[in-house]
C-alpha cells in the first residue's frame, strides 16, 4: 500500500520548479518519446489490421470460399451431404478457361468464368453497390466484365466485344481458334484491381461448348455462412469429399497473408524500440532527479521515513510518467487511427502526391481498424518496460547515505 506520505511527496517532486529545468525537459522528452511511441504502434496496427481485414472481404467477395475440384465423378448438388447444406450460405457450379478478349482497337488474355443465369445473382461481387447493369440475364451470349477492363477496352454497356477461345475448330486449312461475339450486359467492381482487369463472367453452357469443356468438370463453389473460420470448415468438407480436390481463399492467398503476418510481427518489433528508447530517458531523469534532491531525501531518511518508502516515491514517478505518456500515446494514436484515411486525402491535397496508390496495393483508400486487443497489449509493454526502467534509480535513491548527503549542507 501507498501511505499518504508517500502520495504527497511524490506529487510535490513531479511539480515543475525555476531550478530543475533540465530535468524537466528530459521529463518532457521521456513523455513525448513514449507517447509518441505508442501512438505510432497503435496507427500502423490499426493500418494494417485494417489492410488485412479488407483484403480479406475483398478477396472472399470475389471468390468461392471453398472450391471443390472433381476429379472423376461428376459432383451433383442434389446429392450433397445435409452437414454441408448446414455451415453453407449457396452452393454454385461453375467452370472456368483462359480465353483472349478482342475489341477494335485492343486485345487482352481474360479468364472466363461461367455460371448459370439462376446462380449469376447469387455472387457478392453482383450484388454489391458497384455492379452496374442487369444482374438476372446471364444468358447464352451475354457476358459481365469489370469496370477496369471496360476502361481499358473503351466499351459501354451494349456494346459487342469478340472474345477467341483456345480451343480450336477444324478446317480445310487446319486448326483455328473459336471466335464468338458477345454483349455486354453489366460492370463489376470487386475492389481489387487485378482481378476487375482480367476476370469476366458469362454462361455456364456457353462457356463449357465454346472452351470445350465438360460438364461432369464443373467445380462446385462453397460459400459459407462463417467465412472466416475457414480451417475448420475445410477440414469437414475434405471429410465429406474425401476423393475430390478442395481449396479455398486462404490457400489461394496463403503467401500474401503470410506475408503480411511476418511484416505485422516485424513493424510491431521495430516500433516497440522507439518506446524502450523513450522509456531510458526515465531512467536519465530519474537519476538527475535524484542528485537533485539529495538534501530532501536525506531529510526524509533523518525523520525516520523508510528505504523501502523512498523507493517507492521514485517508483511512482517513473510510472506515473510513463502510464501518462502510454494513456496520452493511446489517445493520440485512436484518434489518428479513426481519421487516416482523412489525413491522407489532405496531405495528397496539400503536396500533391500519391499516398498508398491502389495498383501497388489493391485498395483504393487506407484502411484502419482499431484492435481492442492490440491497444491491450501496447499499453502493457509500454507500461511494463517504465515500470522495469523506473526501479534502478528508485533503488539508488534509497542507497543514499543521509550523513553524507548532509555533511555540506
Amino acid at each position: 500500500m501507498i501511505s499518504q506520505l508517500e502520495k504527497e511527496i511524490t506529487l510535490r517532486f513531479l511539480k515543475a520548479r525555476k531550478k530543475d529545468g533540465f530535468l524537466n525537459i528530459i521529463s518532457v522528452f521521456s513523455f513525448i518519446g513514449i507517447g509518441l511511441g505508442v501512438a505510432v504502434l497503435i496507427i500502423v496496427m490499426s493500418v494494417m489490421n485494417g489492410f488485412r481485414t479488407e483484403l480479406i472481404n475483398k478477396i472472399v467477395g470475389f471468390n468461392a470460399h471453398i472450391t471443390i475440384k472433381p476429379y472423376e465423378n461428376k459432383i451433383n448438388i442434389k446429392d450433397i451431404d445435409q452437414k454441408l447444406n448446414s455451415i453453407s450460405k449457396n452452393l454454385i457450379l461453375s467452370n472456368s478457361g483462359e480465353a483472349i478478349i478482342m475489341n477494335d482497337n485492343s486485345s487482352k488474355g481474360i479468364i472466363l468464368r461461367g455460371y448459370t443465369s439462376q446462380d449469376f445473382p447469387k455472387l457478392e461481387i453482383i450484388k454489391n453497390k458497384n455492379f452496374i447493369g442487369d444482374r438476372n440475364n446471364m444468358t447464352h451470349n451475354h457476358i459481365s466484365i469489370g469496370k477496369e477492363l471496360s476502361f481499358i477496352l473503351d466499351v459501354k454497356i451494349g456494346d459487342k466485344i469478340t472474345i477467341i477461345s483456345t480451343s480450336g475448330v477444324q478446317t480445310i486449312i487446319g486448326s483455328l481458334p473459336k471466335q464468338k461475339t458477345f454483349i455486354i450486359k453489366s460492370f463489376f467492381e470487386s475492389g481489387l484491381v487485378d482481378f476487375d482487369n482480367n476476370v469476366a463472367f458469362i454462361n455456364l453452357e456457353t462457356l463449357e461448348k465454346f472452351l470445350d469443356l465438360e460438364n461432369k468438370n464443373r467445380n462446385l463453389e462453397v460459400y459459407l455462412k462463417n467465412p472466416q473460420n475457414i480451417e475448420n470448415q475445410k477440414v469437414m468438407i475434405q471429410k465429406i469429399f474425401p476423393n475430390e480436390f478442395i481449396y479455398s481463399w486462404a490457400d489461394m492467398n496463403r503467401s500474401l497473408f503470410s506475408a503480411l503476418k511476418v511484416e505485422r510481427n516485424v513493424m510491431f518489433i521495430i516500433l516497440s524500440l522507439i518506446i524502450i528508447v523513450a522509456a531510458f530517458n526515465i531512467i536519465s531523469g530519474l537519476t538527475i532527479l535524484v542528485k537533485n534532491k539529495t538534501r530532501e531525501i536525506a531529510i526524509l531518511k533523518s525523520i525516520g521515513v523508510l528505504n523501502k518508502s523512498i523507493v517507492k516515491i521514485f517508483f511512482l514517478i517513473g510510472v506515473i510518467i510513463g502510464t501518462s505518456a502510454t494513456i496520452f500515446g493511446i489517445i493520440l494514436g485512436i484518434t489518428f487511427s479513426m481519421y487516416v484515411e482523412n489525413l491522407r486525402q489532405f496531405f495528397s491535397k496539400i503536396f500533391d502526391i500519391t499516398l498508398f496508390p491502389e495498383e501497388i496495393y489493391f485498395l483504393s483508400t487506407m484502411p484502419s481498424e482499431i484492435d481492442p486487443v492490440s491497444i491491450t497489449i501496447i499499453s502493457i509493454c509500454s507500461i511494463l518496460i517504465t515500470v522495469i526502467v523506473s526501479i534502478f534509480p528508485a533503488l539508488k535513491a534509497a542507497k543514499l547515505d543521509p550523513i553524507k548527503a548532509l555533511k555540506y549542507e
